[in-house]
């Protein structure tokens, strides 16, 4: 009788024991892998734009400024209260739309804090943050060229940045309607705006409140219009990497936070309809319907 309790016992232990090590593996599962990474490098990097005015951009002094960056500082504070390092180093990475996901899917990117859309077929890269702004995706023309929509591009060129949403539009557009449009694709905002410029294209089709910003960059800014029925519509978020839950909520709660409070509100009027760097041109871009709604109840669904 005795030497059954005994092993009763043991058996308990080593039950215990087992239990205790899958518990342990799993809690070790389920714990954030980036924000183990950036605790233990003392490091966030932070993948910007350099030219996409008014979100993420570079001022006259190579600082990362704009409506995204305001957003992702907030990021920043919560990721250094939680880990309880308030003197957390924050490493600016730029990025394109070329190799953005690529730098999150590799790690070199903790988070990228941009103008990147949220679609369907990018979910199954990395994790996108809850929406921050939804854009419609327009054209920038001069306004002595005659052209009014997408219909008048045809046999034209036009210009749009390279692995965008706008470039996949407009190919599909030029294939399904034979338009005979010369489609071009930019490195950035700056490059294809600078393209319109010099006359090399007629438009530059790009997200309206982008366009509203490239213009601002122009000799001229009043020779620009932005025009055209939207192609579609753009939710920007934030991405992550792919499959870590944890960091996604810390992000989105953060968000959801500045959100739902009238700090938001701030922050907007301070980038789309105040005077901004770097020529301080007022976008006069009020706030739509659209996104008061979506900040009064946020989510991170796509819109394609």
């Amino acid at each position: 009788m005795i030497k059954m309790q005994t092993k009763a016992r043991w058996t308990g232990v080593v039950l215990g024991v087992a239990m205790g090590i899958a518990a342990g593996a799993a809690q070790a599962q389920s714990a954030s892998e980036t924000l183990q990474k950036i605790e233990s490098s003392g490091v966030i990097s932070i993948g910007h734009r350099e030219s996409s005015i008014p979100f993420s951009y570079y001022d006259n002094n190579h600082n990362v400024i704009g409506y995204s960056q305001d957003l992702c500082n907030k990021v920043v504070d919560a990721v250094k209260t939680k880990l309880k390092k308030p003197d957390l180093q924050v490493r600016f990475i730029p990025v394109t739309s070329q190799n953005r996901i690529a730098l999150v899917q590799n790690g070199t990117v903790d988070i990228e804090c941009g103008v990147t859309t949220n679609l369907k077929a990018r979910q199954a890269q990395v994790n996108f943050s809850d929406t921050f702004f939804v854009a419609g995706t327009r054209l920038l023309v001069n306004k002595n060229s005659g052209i009014k929509d997408f219909p008048d591009l045809a046999g034209k060129a036009v210009v749009t940045n390279a692995g965008t949403t706008s470039e996949r539009i407009l190919n599909k557009m030029n294939n399904d309607k034979k338009m005979n449009m010369s489609v071009i694709a930019g490195k950035d905002y700056g490059e294809s705006f600078i393209m319109l410029q010099g006359g090399r294209v007629q438009g530059f089709m790009m997200d309206d409140v982008l366009l509203a910003g490239a213009r601002t960059m122009g000799r001229n800014p009043d020779d620009w219009v932005v025009t055209g029925t939207p192609q579609s519509f753009e939710a920007y978020g934030f991405m992550m990497k792919h499959g870590d839950t944890e960091f996604k909520k810390l992000v989105d709660d953060t968000l959801a936070s500045v959100m739902k409070s009238s700090e938001i509100n701030t922050m907007y009027k301070k980038w789309f309809e105040s005077p901004v760097p770097p020529k301080n041109t007022n976008f006069n871009f009020p706030m739509s319907e659209q996104l008061k709604q979506l900040y009064a109840n946020p989510n991170d669904h796509a819109f394609e």
